[in-house]
Protein backbone atom coordinates (compact mmCIF):
# COMPACT_ATOMS: atom_id res chain seq x y z
CA UNK A 1 0.00 0.00 0.00
CA UNK A 2 2.88 2.21 0.54
CA UNK A 3 4.13 2.26 -2.87
CA UNK A 4 1.09 4.17 -4.68
CA UNK A 5 1.00 6.56 -1.86
CA UNK A 6 4.71 7.69 -2.84
CA UNK A 7 3.50 7.56 -6.22
CA UNK A 8 1.35 10.31 -5.83
CA UNK A 9 3.28 12.58 -2.70
CA UNK A 10 6.38 11.76 -5.86
CA UNK A 11 3.27 13.16 -8.52
CA UNK A 12 2.63 16.12 -6.13
CA UNK A 13 6.05 17.18 -5.73
CA UNK A 14 7.06 17.16 -9.53
CA UNK A 15 3.82 18.96 -10.27
CA UNK A 16 4.63 21.70 -7.69
CA UNK A 17 8.39 22.33 -9.42
CA UNK A 18 6.79 21.87 -13.11
CA UNK A 19 4.70 24.60 -12.16
CA UNK A 20 7.34 26.68 -10.73
CA UNK A 21 9.23 26.00 -13.33
CA UNK A 22 6.35 27.23 -15.72
CA UNK A 23 6.13 30.78 -13.74
CA UNK A 24 9.61 31.47 -13.79
CA UNK A 25 9.16 30.78 -17.68
CA UNK A 26 6.75 32.88 -18.46
CA UNK A 27 7.70 36.16 -16.39
CA UNK A 28 11.50 37.12 -16.78
CA UNK A 29 11.40 40.46 -14.41
CA UNK A 30 13.10 43.69 -16.04
CA UNK A 31 15.49 46.04 -14.06
CA UNK A 32 13.51 48.99 -13.34
CA UNK A 33 14.32 52.00 -14.37
CA UNK A 34 12.39 54.34 -11.41
CA UNK A 35 13.25 54.47 -8.24
CA UNK A 36 11.20 54.19 -4.66
CA UNK A 37 8.42 56.50 -4.15
CA UNK A 38 7.11 55.37 -7.90
CA UNK A 39 4.25 54.67 -9.35
CA UNK A 40 1.01 55.07 -12.42
CA UNK A 41 3.19 53.20 -15.05
CA UNK A 42 2.40 53.61 -18.17
CA UNK A 43 3.75 51.42 -21.73
CA UNK A 44 3.26 52.59 -25.25
CA UNK A 45 4.98 51.20 -28.59
CA UNK A 46 5.99 54.14 -31.02
CA UNK A 47 5.49 53.33 -34.87
CA UNK A 48 9.12 51.71 -35.26
CA UNK A 49 8.25 48.93 -32.47
CA UNK A 50 10.17 50.94 -29.63
CA UNK A 51 8.93 50.68 -26.15
CA UNK A 52 8.80 53.35 -23.65
CA UNK A 53 7.80 53.30 -20.13
CA UNK A 54 6.57 56.77 -18.31
CA UNK A 55 5.63 56.90 -14.22
CA UNK A 56 5.84 59.13 -11.68
CA UNK A 57 7.84 59.77 -8.53
CA UNK A 58 6.64 61.68 -5.78
CA UNK A 59 8.48 63.34 -2.75
CA UNK A 60 6.32 65.44 -0.68
CA UNK A 61 4.35 67.46 -2.45
CA UNK A 62 6.80 67.45 -5.25
CA UNK A 63 5.87 65.25 -8.23
CA UNK A 64 7.96 64.22 -11.19
CA UNK A 65 6.76 62.49 -14.72
CA UNK A 66 9.47 60.49 -16.17
CA UNK A 67 9.95 58.31 -18.75
CA UNK A 68 12.69 55.37 -20.27
CA UNK A 69 13.40 53.79 -23.72
CA UNK A 70 13.44 49.82 -23.89
CA UNK A 71 17.14 49.15 -25.32
CA UNK A 72 18.91 46.11 -26.15
CA UNK A 73 16.97 43.90 -23.81
CA UNK A 74 17.19 46.91 -20.74
CA UNK A 75 15.57 50.38 -19.71
CA UNK A 76 17.37 53.57 -20.63
CA UNK A 77 18.10 55.87 -17.71
CA UNK A 78 15.26 57.71 -16.56
CA UNK A 79 14.26 61.20 -18.41
CA UNK A 80 12.63 63.75 -17.02
CA UNK A 81 9.32 65.55 -18.63
CA UNK A 82 8.56 67.85 -16.57
CA UNK A 83 7.67 68.38 -12.32
CA UNK A 84 4.78 70.34 -10.04
CA UNK A 85 3.90 70.35 -6.73
CA UNK A 86 -0.06 70.73 -7.64
CA UNK A 87 0.05 67.78 -9.61
CA UNK A 88 -3.79 65.69 -9.25
CA UNK A 89 -1.87 62.41 -8.60
CA UNK A 90 -4.64 59.68 -8.69
CA UNK A 91 -4.53 55.69 -8.42
CA UNK A 92 -6.54 55.01 -12.03
CA UNK A 93 -5.93 58.53 -13.53
CA UNK A 94 -2.46 58.22 -14.66
CA UNK A 95 0.08 60.05 -16.66
CA UNK A 96 0.92 58.82 -20.80
CA UNK A 97 3.32 59.03 -23.40
CA UNK A 98 2.55 59.09 -26.98
CA UNK A 99 5.95 58.61 -29.29
CA UNK A 100 6.04 59.11 -33.01
CA UNK A 101 9.57 59.25 -33.89
CA UNK A 102 11.16 62.24 -32.19
CA UNK A 103 8.13 63.59 -31.48
CA UNK A 104 6.54 62.81 -28.14
CA UNK A 105 3.58 63.93 -26.25
CA UNK A 106 3.22 63.34 -22.59
CA UNK A 107 0.35 64.32 -20.67
CA UNK A 108 -0.79 64.91 -17.12
CA UNK A 109 -3.13 66.35 -14.41
CA UNK A 110 -3.02 69.52 -12.61
CA UNK A 111 -4.78 71.26 -10.33
CA UNK A 112 -6.85 74.48 -11.19
CA UNK A 113 -8.77 74.83 -8.39
CA UNK A 114 -9.54 74.67 -4.83
CA UNK A 115 -12.49 71.96 -5.51
CA UNK A 116 -11.22 68.31 -4.90
CA UNK A 117 -11.90 67.10 -8.42
CA UNK A 118 -10.93 70.54 -10.25
CA UNK A 119 -8.44 69.76 -12.79
CA UNK A 120 -7.03 70.06 -15.97
CA UNK A 121 -5.58 67.80 -18.88
CA UNK A 122 -2.07 69.38 -19.62
CA UNK A 123 0.11 68.26 -22.87
CA UNK A 124 3.75 68.92 -23.35
CA UNK A 125 5.35 68.41 -26.30
CA UNK A 126 8.90 67.82 -28.18
CA UNK A 127 10.26 67.33 -31.62
CA UNK A 128 13.91 66.33 -30.93
CA UNK A 129 13.34 63.43 -29.01
CA UNK A 130 13.25 64.57 -25.97
CA UNK A 131 16.35 66.90 -25.23
CA UNK A 132 13.75 69.85 -25.08
CA UNK A 133 10.11 69.81 -23.80
CA UNK A 134 7.79 72.69 -24.50
CA UNK A 135 5.97 74.52 -21.99
CA UNK A 136 2.83 72.59 -21.22
CA UNK A 137 -0.53 73.95 -21.95
CA UNK A 138 -4.21 72.85 -20.90
CA UNK A 139 -6.05 70.77 -24.26
CA UNK A 140 -9.81 72.09 -23.27
CA UNK A 141 -10.77 75.49 -23.92
CA UNK A 142 -13.88 75.64 -21.45
CA UNK A 143 -12.06 77.44 -19.02
CA UNK A 144 -14.21 75.86 -16.26
CA UNK A 145 -12.65 74.41 -13.11
CA UNK A 146 -14.06 71.12 -13.32
CA UNK A 147 -12.99 67.60 -13.60
CA UNK A 148 -10.70 66.87 -16.96
CA UNK A 149 -9.00 63.34 -17.15
CA UNK A 150 -8.63 59.97 -17.75
CA UNK A 151 -7.10 60.86 -21.16
CA UNK A 152 -5.27 58.90 -23.86
CA UNK A 153 -3.56 59.76 -26.98
CA UNK A 154 -2.45 58.38 -31.28
CA UNK A 155 0.25 59.09 -32.91
CA UNK A 156 -1.04 60.85 -36.04
CA UNK A 157 0.92 61.84 -39.42
CA UNK A 158 2.43 64.95 -39.87
CA UNK A 159 3.78 65.10 -36.18
CA UNK A 160 0.14 65.70 -35.28
CA UNK A 161 -1.46 63.97 -31.71
CA UNK A 162 -4.92 62.56 -31.32
CA UNK A 163 -6.44 63.18 -27.82
CA UNK A 164 -9.56 62.00 -25.75
CA UNK A 165 -10.68 62.40 -22.67
CA UNK A 166 -13.33 62.83 -19.93
CA UNK A 167 -14.67 66.82 -19.68
CA UNK A 168 -16.41 67.91 -16.62
CA UNK A 169 -17.21 71.45 -17.88
CA UNK A 170 -21.19 70.54 -17.82
CA UNK A 171 -21.72 68.61 -14.01
CA UNK A 172 -20.76 72.33 -13.55
CA UNK A 173 -24.60 72.95 -14.39
CA UNK A 174 -27.32 71.48 -12.75
CA UNK A 175 -27.77 68.30 -14.10
CA UNK A 176 -25.07 68.34 -16.28
CA UNK A 177 -23.51 65.32 -17.46
CA UNK A 178 -19.86 64.39 -17.72
CA UNK A 179 -18.89 64.11 -21.69
CA UNK A 180 -16.56 62.52 -23.82
CA UNK A 181 -14.08 64.91 -25.83
CA UNK A 182 -11.54 64.77 -28.45
CA UNK A 183 -9.00 67.24 -30.15
CA UNK A 184 -5.96 66.70 -32.92
CA UNK A 185 -3.04 69.06 -32.04
CA UNK A 186 0.10 69.87 -34.93
CA UNK A 187 3.56 69.93 -33.27
CA UNK A 188 3.27 72.99 -31.79
CA UNK A 189 0.28 72.66 -29.82
CA UNK A 190 -2.34 74.16 -31.70
CA UNK A 191 -5.69 72.43 -31.81
CA UNK A 192 -6.58 71.65 -35.72
CA UNK A 193 -9.85 69.92 -34.49
CA UNK A 194 -12.17 69.76 -31.50
CA UNK A 195 -15.41 67.36 -31.07
CA UNK A 196 -17.75 66.41 -28.78
CA UNK A 197 -17.68 62.07 -28.79
CA UNK A 198 -20.50 62.02 -26.50
CA UNK A 199 -22.74 64.47 -24.14
CA UNK A 200 -23.07 62.11 -21.52
CA UNK A 201 -21.05 59.15 -19.89
CA UNK A 202 -19.77 57.27 -16.70
CA UNK A 203 -17.60 60.01 -15.15
CA UNK A 204 -14.45 58.11 -14.07
CA UNK A 205 -13.27 54.93 -15.88
CA UNK A 206 -10.46 55.33 -18.40
CA UNK A 207 -10.43 55.69 -22.33
CA UNK A 208 -8.81 53.60 -24.63
CA UNK A 209 -7.98 54.36 -28.22
CA UNK A 210 -6.54 52.35 -31.07
CA UNK A 211 -5.60 53.26 -35.01
CA UNK A 212 -7.27 50.94 -37.15
CA UNK A 213 -6.96 51.16 -41.04
CA UNK A 214 -10.03 53.48 -41.90
CA UNK A 215 -8.97 55.85 -38.26
CA UNK A 216 -8.57 56.47 -34.84
CA UNK A 217 -11.20 54.71 -32.38
CA UNK A 218 -12.27 55.04 -28.68
CA UNK A 219 -13.71 53.13 -26.09
CA UNK A 220 -15.23 54.35 -22.85
CA UNK A 221 -17.76 53.49 -20.58
CA UNK A 222 -21.26 54.97 -21.39
CA UNK A 223 -24.06 56.20 -19.30
CA UNK A 224 -27.98 56.42 -19.62
CA UNK A 225 -30.05 58.05 -17.82
CA UNK A 226 -30.96 55.26 -16.09
CA UNK A 227 -27.94 54.63 -14.88
CA UNK A 228 -26.61 52.01 -17.19
CA UNK A 229 -23.02 51.69 -17.49
CA UNK A 230 -22.02 49.48 -20.09
CA UNK A 231 -18.87 50.12 -22.75
CA UNK A 232 -19.42 51.80 -26.23
CA UNK A 233 -17.18 53.15 -28.95
CA UNK A 234 -16.97 55.60 -31.12
CA UNK A 235 -15.27 55.49 -34.77
CA UNK A 236 -13.90 58.02 -37.27
CA UNK A 237 -15.57 57.18 -40.70
CA UNK A 238 -15.60 58.99 -43.76
CA UNK A 239 -14.63 62.69 -42.32
CA UNK A 240 -16.33 62.33 -39.58
CA UNK A 241 -17.18 60.55 -35.88
CA UNK A 242 -19.92 57.89 -35.87
CA UNK A 243 -22.94 58.33 -33.29
CA UNK A 244 -21.75 56.36 -30.03
CA UNK A 245 -22.51 52.29 -30.42
CA UNK A 246 -22.87 50.14 -27.70
CA UNK A 247 -20.16 46.92 -28.02
CA UNK A 248 -22.15 44.29 -26.06
CA UNK A 249 -25.35 44.89 -24.09
CA UNK A 250 -25.26 44.45 -20.84
CA UNK A 251 -27.58 46.17 -19.00
CA UNK A 252 -25.27 46.80 -15.84
CA UNK A 253 -27.03 49.42 -14.05
CA UNK A 254 -25.06 50.77 -11.35
CA UNK A 255 -25.31 54.76 -9.48
CA UNK A 256 -21.57 55.44 -9.16
CA UNK A 257 -18.49 54.94 -11.33
CA UNK A 258 -16.78 51.65 -10.99
CA UNK A 259 -13.70 53.44 -11.78
CA UNK A 260 -12.61 50.17 -14.36
CA UNK A 261 -12.68 51.31 -18.25
CA UNK A 262 -11.94 49.64 -21.27
CA UNK A 263 -9.07 48.97 -23.41
CA UNK A 264 -8.46 48.53 -26.91
CA UNK A 265 -5.89 47.04 -29.96
CA UNK A 266 -5.79 47.41 -33.45
CA UNK A 267 -4.26 45.85 -36.52
CA UNK A 268 -5.66 47.13 -39.51
CA UNK A 269 -9.51 46.05 -39.56
CA UNK A 270 -8.76 43.75 -36.31
CA UNK A 271 -10.15 45.28 -33.40
CA UNK A 272 -10.02 43.74 -29.88
CA UNK A 273 -11.71 45.10 -27.26
CA UNK A 274 -11.58 44.51 -22.98
CA UNK A 275 -13.63 45.30 -20.23
CA UNK A 276 -14.88 44.48 -16.72
CA UNK A 277 -18.44 44.31 -15.86
CA UNK A 278 -20.75 43.36 -13.02
CA UNK A 279 -23.49 43.24 -14.61
CA UNK A 280 -26.52 40.53 -12.26
CA UNK A 281 -24.32 41.09 -9.35
CA UNK A 282 -20.83 38.94 -10.80
CA UNK A 283 -17.72 40.57 -11.79
CA UNK A 284 -16.36 39.18 -14.99
CA UNK A 285 -13.44 40.09 -17.50
CA UNK A 286 -14.71 40.30 -20.98
CA UNK A 287 -12.96 40.37 -24.45
CA UNK A 288 -15.10 40.90 -27.89
CA UNK A 289 -13.38 40.94 -31.58
CA UNK A 290 -14.09 42.87 -34.46
CA UNK A 291 -13.03 41.60 -38.28
CA UNK A 292 -14.52 45.68 -39.97
CA UNK A 293 -12.32 48.45 -37.55
CA UNK A 294 -14.84 48.08 -34.96
CA UNK A 295 -17.97 48.47 -36.97
CA UNK A 296 -19.59 45.56 -35.51
CA UNK A 297 -18.44 43.15 -32.47
CA UNK A 298 -18.59 39.28 -32.24
CA UNK A 299 -20.38 37.75 -28.68
CA UNK A 300 -17.87 38.77 -25.92
CA UNK A 301 -15.72 35.86 -24.60
CA UNK A 302 -15.81 35.63 -20.80
CA UNK A 303 -12.03 35.73 -19.53
CA UNK A 304 -12.40 35.27 -15.82
CA UNK A 305 -16.17 35.21 -13.46
CA UNK A 306 -15.86 35.56 -9.97
CA UNK A 307 -13.22 36.67 -8.34
CA UNK A 308 -12.00 39.21 -10.40
CA UNK A 309 -10.85 42.96 -10.33
CA UNK A 310 -10.73 43.64 -14.16
CA UNK A 311 -8.33 46.63 -14.60
CA UNK A 312 -7.79 45.30 -18.44
CA UNK A 313 -5.05 46.15 -20.67
CA UNK A 314 -4.67 44.79 -24.16
CA UNK A 315 -2.20 44.89 -27.43
CA UNK A 316 -1.71 42.62 -30.82
CA UNK A 317 1.17 40.95 -31.79
CA UNK A 318 2.73 41.52 -35.05
CA UNK A 319 1.29 37.74 -35.69
CA UNK A 320 -2.38 38.93 -34.96
CA UNK A 321 -3.01 37.53 -31.91
CA UNK A 322 -3.85 39.12 -28.81
CA UNK A 323 -2.89 39.40 -25.34
CA UNK A 324 -4.90 40.50 -22.31
CA UNK A 325 -4.00 41.66 -18.90
CA UNK A 326 -6.15 41.90 -16.01
CA UNK A 327 -6.23 41.38 -11.98
CA UNK A 328 -7.93 38.53 -10.31
CA UNK A 329 -8.12 38.41 -6.89
CA UNK A 330 -7.41 35.22 -4.40
CA UNK A 331 -8.19 36.06 -0.67
CA UNK A 332 -6.08 39.27 0.46
CA UNK A 333 -3.51 39.42 -2.93
CA UNK A 334 -4.01 40.13 -6.22
CA UNK A 335 -2.61 37.88 -9.32
CA UNK A 336 -1.44 39.84 -12.65
CA UNK A 337 -3.16 37.57 -15.15
CA UNK A 338 -2.36 37.41 -19.21
CA UNK A 339 -4.42 35.58 -21.92
CA UNK A 340 -3.08 35.25 -25.36
CA UNK A 341 -5.84 34.76 -27.95
CA UNK A 342 -5.63 33.63 -32.22
CA UNK A 343 -7.62 36.70 -34.24
CA UNK A 344 -10.72 34.04 -34.25
CA UNK A 345 -10.93 34.48 -30.06
CA UNK A 346 -9.06 30.98 -29.35
CA UNK A 347 -7.45 30.83 -26.32
CA UNK A 348 -4.13 30.00 -26.90
CA UNK A 349 -2.84 30.47 -23.37
CA UNK A 350 -3.46 31.71 -19.88
CA UNK A 351 -1.04 32.30 -17.17
CA UNK A 352 -0.39 34.23 -13.63
CA UNK A 353 2.50 36.41 -14.55
CA UNK A 354 2.76 37.65 -10.44
CA UNK A 355 0.95 38.65 -7.84
CA UNK A 356 0.32 42.09 -6.25
CA UNK A 357 -1.59 44.09 -4.00
CA UNK A 358 -5.48 43.70 -4.23
CA UNK A 359 -4.82 47.77 -2.88
CA UNK A 360 -5.89 50.94 -4.70
CA UNK A 361 -2.24 51.80 -4.21
CA UNK A 362 -1.36 49.15 -6.40
CA UNK A 363 -2.76 50.84 -9.45
CA UNK A 364 -3.50 49.00 -13.12
CA UNK A 365 -1.07 46.93 -14.94
CA UNK A 366 -0.58 47.68 -18.39
CA UNK A 367 1.02 45.93 -21.48
CA UNK A 368 2.02 46.53 -24.75
CA UNK A 369 4.37 44.48 -27.44
CA UNK A 370 6.77 45.03 -30.21
CA UNK A 371 7.01 42.34 -33.00
CA UNK A 372 5.65 39.64 -30.87
CA UNK A 373 7.56 40.79 -27.51
CA UNK A 374 4.89 41.67 -24.03
CA UNK A 375 5.96 43.59 -21.85
CA UNK A 376 4.08 44.60 -18.78
CA UNK A 377 4.77 47.04 -15.81
CA UNK A 378 2.57 47.20 -12.79
CA UNK A 379 3.31 49.32 -9.27
CA UNK A 380 4.40 47.11 -6.57
CA UNK A 381 2.44 48.13 -3.24
CA UNK A 382 4.06 48.16 0.01
CA UNK A 383 6.13 50.77 2.94
CA UNK A 384 7.27 52.19 -0.55
CA UNK A 385 5.64 51.70 -3.76
CA UNK A 386 7.64 51.30 -7.07
CA UNK A 387 7.29 50.47 -10.57
CA UNK A 388 8.15 47.35 -11.74
CA UNK A 389 8.55 45.56 -15.40
CA UNK A 390 8.88 41.94 -17.02
CA UNK A 391 9.15 40.63 -20.33
CA UNK A 392 6.34 38.14 -20.58
CA UNK A 393 7.25 34.78 -22.82
CA UNK A 394 3.39 33.74 -24.07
Amino acid sequence: MRQPYFLIVLCLLLGFYSCSSERIEVTSLLASPSSNQSSLPHLTTAPNGEIYLSWVEQNGDNTTLKYSKRQDSKWSTAEVIALGNNWFVNWADFPSLMVNGDHMAAHWLQKSNLGTYDYDVRLALTSNGGQDWGESFIIHNDGIAAEHGFASMLPMDNNQTFITWLDGRNTKKEGGAMTLRGAIFDSSGEALNRWELDNRICDCCQTGTAMTSNGPIVIYRDRTENEVRDMSIVRWENGQWTQPTPIAVELWEIAGCPVNGPQITAQDNHVAAAWFTAANGTPKVKIALSQDSGASFDNPIILSEGNTLGRVGITTLTNGQIVVSWLDNIDSKASIMAAKFDQNGNLLKKIQVAETSIERSSGFPVITSSGNEVIMAWTEAGETTKVLTAKVNL
